[in-house]
């Protein structure tokens, strides 16, 4: 099926006309052009989701969610009865074909993951990568974030911020991630898990120095809590206390020393030399001077002399 096909299929309507209820009023739900949407639902409070969302969730032919158990809550609180389909993950190619081969026969799919903004480290990019290759429709439905809502109550700086995802589980290879992104000016987002969190923030501390910090733990939910001061504080703190649960989000502000032209080209050297190890000197000069900031002709010239000075 071509291109042009596809975007003619995609203005059928899905005959979908499941309602949903809120605030104590069911409301039809309208129709929607066929395609993926891919939905932003709540990082914990349930009320933190939009109309649109809803309107979605209960039109769409099937939702796609990484966790059905939990998606099953957020669909029975609003009285959504659309039926739920597994995609994680574990999910492989003939499942992810399946789900491409209903939006080519014009069905409307809603994608979701546990909770957030889809495509966050979650799996959903694979679909929606495939989706756009073949031209079918694919329309975001924005909503409730864990970064950027993390980020507004840091009280860190929100002009330039990096999201890192989760650093490595092995205190090696998260201490040479640390060395890498520590030159990058801006604030640093990271997800981390509760039982490594103390390692991370000590870790974090001897590796970029003792920057300010936050650490956001079980966002809009009952026992929200954000706790701020430098990464050696924080990490004192949480080593006093037995590990916490929930969903983490953690914030580094820049250094608040300034670095000398030494230090930033040592850093720079560093960055070269991991990237030096899995690309080319081309793409390796590009990757760091896009995290840096610095002008990439500098960084091609550090690059082809660390090259020259290891042959």
């Amino acid at each position: 099926m071509n291109r042009i096909d596809n975007r003619l299929k995609s203005t059928r309507s899905s005959k979908n006309t499941n309602s949903f209820t809120a605030f104590g009023l069911a409301a039809e739900a309208s129709p929607l052009t066929s395609g993926l949407y891919v939905v932003a639902t709540p990082i914990g409070n349930l009320k933190d989701i939009s109309f649109r969302a809803l309107n979605v969730l209960a039109a769409a032919d099937a939702v796609l969610a990484e966790d059905t158990r939990v998606t099953k809550v957020l669909l029975a609180h609003y009285g959504i009865t659309t039926p739920l389909v597994a995609y994680h993950e574990y999910s492989n190619d003939a499942v992810r074909e399946r789900m491409l081969q209903r939006l080519r026969e014009g069905q409307v799919l809603a994608l979701v993951s546990d909770a957030g903004t889809p495509l966050v480290s979650d799996p959903g990019y694979k679909l929606v990568q495939a989706a756009i290759e073949e031209g079918l429709p694919v329309t975001p439905i924005p909503g409730p974030s864990a970064i950027l809502t993390a980020l507004v109550v840091s009280g860190l700086p929100s002009d330039r911020f990096f999201f890192e995802g989760f650093l490595p589980a092995k205190t090696g290879a998260r201490r040479n991630r640390l060395a890498e992104i520590a030159s990058i000016p801006a604030t640093l987002m990271l997800f981390e898990s509760p039982h490594r969190l103390t390692e991370m923030l000590k870790d974090a501390a001897e590796v970029l120095g003792d920057r300010p910090a936050a650490v956001a733990r079980e966002l809009t939910k009952l026992y929200e809590t954000v706790r701020r001061g430098t990464l050696q504080e924080l990490a004192d703190l949480y080593a006093s206390e037995s590990a916490p649960k929930g969903e983490i989000v953690v914030l580094i502000g820049q250094s608040q020393k300034e670095t000398s032209p030494e230090e930033s080209l040592s850093l720079i050297d560093a960055q070269l030399t991991q990237e030096l190890q899995r690309h080319s000197i081309k793409d390796a000069a590009a990757i760091v001077a896009k995290e840096t900031g610095q002008p990439k002709r500098e960084v091609y010239a550090r690059a082809v002399a660390l090259a020259q000075k290891k042959d």
